[in-house]
C-alpha cells in the first residue's frame, strides 16, 4: 500500500460527497487499488455517515470507521492513523479546500523527509479566494505565538494537508495526546523533539 489518506468529517453531508469523488478518481488513477482512504466521522449529528456509506459502494479502497461521540479532529485522525496501512499516511479537510492534484505533490515530494505539510503562506502558495481581515490576523497572531513557544521555523502549523511516513505516525500515535483544533501544533512539536525532518510545502 503506497498511500492512507485519512479524511476526518464532523457533519460534513453538503461538503464531503466532492470531495470523495474528486480524492478517489484523481487517485483510483494513479495507484489504483494501491492506495487508501479512511474516512472518520466523528460525532457527526447528520447525514455524512449515510453519504460515505452510499458513495464508498463497491469501492474497496474507501474504508469508514465511525466514531459516534466525540473525539475532535485530533482524535480522529489518530484513529485513522492506528488503520492506516500506506507507506506514507496523511490526511485532509472534509471540505476539498486542498485539491487532490496538491496532496498528490506533497506525495511526491515528500522524498526523504519524515513527513511533509502543506503551507498557505510560503514563496509558491496561493489562496483563492482571498481571506478577510480576521482570518489572516488571527492565523498571523496564532503563528506567531506558536513559534515563540516551540521555536518553529513553520510559517503555517495549521493547514489542513499533512503527509508522513509510516514510523513517523506510529511514533504520533504514541506520543499525542491533544484531540482538539491544536492538535496541529503538537504533532509538529513531536517531531521536532525527537529531531525528525518536516518540510514545509507551498499549496493552494
Amino acid at each position: 500500500m503506497k498511500l492512507s489518506i485519512i479524511v476526518p468529517a464532523y457533519n460534513e453531508e453538503k461538503r464531503i460527497k466532492q470531495t470523495l469523488r474528486d480524492y478517489y478518481l484523481f487517485f483510483n488513477k494513479k495507484f489504483k487499488k494501491n492506495f487508501e482512504m479512511i474516512i472518520i466521522p466523528n460525532n457527526c449529528r447528520d447525514r455524512t455517515i449515510e453519504v460515505v456509506k452510499k458513495f464508498s459502494n463497491k469501492k474497496s479502497q474507501i474504508k469508514i470507521f465511525n466514531i459516534p461521540e466525540y473525539s475532535g479532529k485530533g482524535g480522529a485522525v489518530m484513529y485513522g492513523f492506528k488503520f492506516a496501512k500506506g507507506d506514507c499516511v496523511g490526511f485532509t479537510d472534509a471540505d476539498n479546500s486542498t485539491s487532490p492534484q496538491n496532496f498528490f505533490k506533497l506525495y511526491q515530494n515528500i522524498d526523504k523527509f519524515d513527513g511533509i505539510i502543506g503551507s498557505r503562506k510560503i514563496n509558491g502558495a496561493r489562496i483563492n479566494p482571498k481571506r478577510r481581515f480576521i482570518q489572516n490576523a488571527s492565523s498571523f497572531l496564532f503563528n506567531l505565538v506558536a513559534t515563540l513557544l516551540f521555536n518553529f521555523k513553520y510559517k503555517d502549523t495549521q493547514c489542513g494537508a499533512k503527509l508522513f511516513t509510516k514510523n513517523t505516525t506510529s511514533l504520533l500515535i504514541k506520543k499525542s495526546q491533544e484531540k482538539g483544533w491544536i492538535f496541529d501544533v503538537e504533532l509538529l512539536y513531536i517531531c521536532k523533539k525527537n529531531k525528525l525532518k518536516i518540510l514545509e510545502s507551498p499549496i493552494v
